[in-house]
């Protein structure tokens, strides 16, 4: 992923980044954070709510299992997929979104199953995206 059609593909800047971010919960940081660290503290958010889940999974507890993966979900679906711009990001936005739907579909898999694979391949993609991310983001700083 190059770094221009990466940063196009989330290319709607800082106010709708910093709105998608403040939806799904979380709070400090946000305000002074740029586009791209907004970004990486959703793919985070993203991943320690999978690894909350995994471990309510392993332990049995239904309720927390859900609560975990709804929020991975709503950082997916109304964080990261929502601050696409296919727009501006052509193939690279259509192609993160289309990832994003198939983790989304993983978790309701995980969740509706008890399906630790499942998690783990969300978790997985997550993890694969966000460190591309990250690497843009070195990129863009000279480093």
């Amino acid at each position: 992923m190059s770094a221009r059609r990466g940063a196009a593909a989330y290319a709607k800047g800082h106010a709708k980044g910093a709105g998608a971010y403040a939806r799904v919960g979380v709070e400090s940081g946000v305000m002074a954070a740029s586009p791209h660290q907004l970004i990486v503290m959703l793919f985070d958010g993203a991943q320690a709510a999978i690894r909350a889940a995994r471990l309510h999974l392993e332990q049995g507890n239904t309720a927390g299992k859900g609560q975990a993966i709804s929020k991975a979900l709503d950082i997916v679906n109304n964080g990261l997929a929502a601050a696409l711009d296919e727009a501006q990001g052509g193939e690279v936005a259509t192609q993160l979104a289309s990832l994003y739907d198939y983790i989304a579909r993983l978790l309701l898999r995980a969740n509706m199953h008890n399906d630790a694979g499942a998690l783990d391949e969300a978790e997985r993609l997550l993890e694969d995206i966000g460190s591309a991310w990250r690497e843009i983001g070195r990129a863009g700083q000279g480093g």
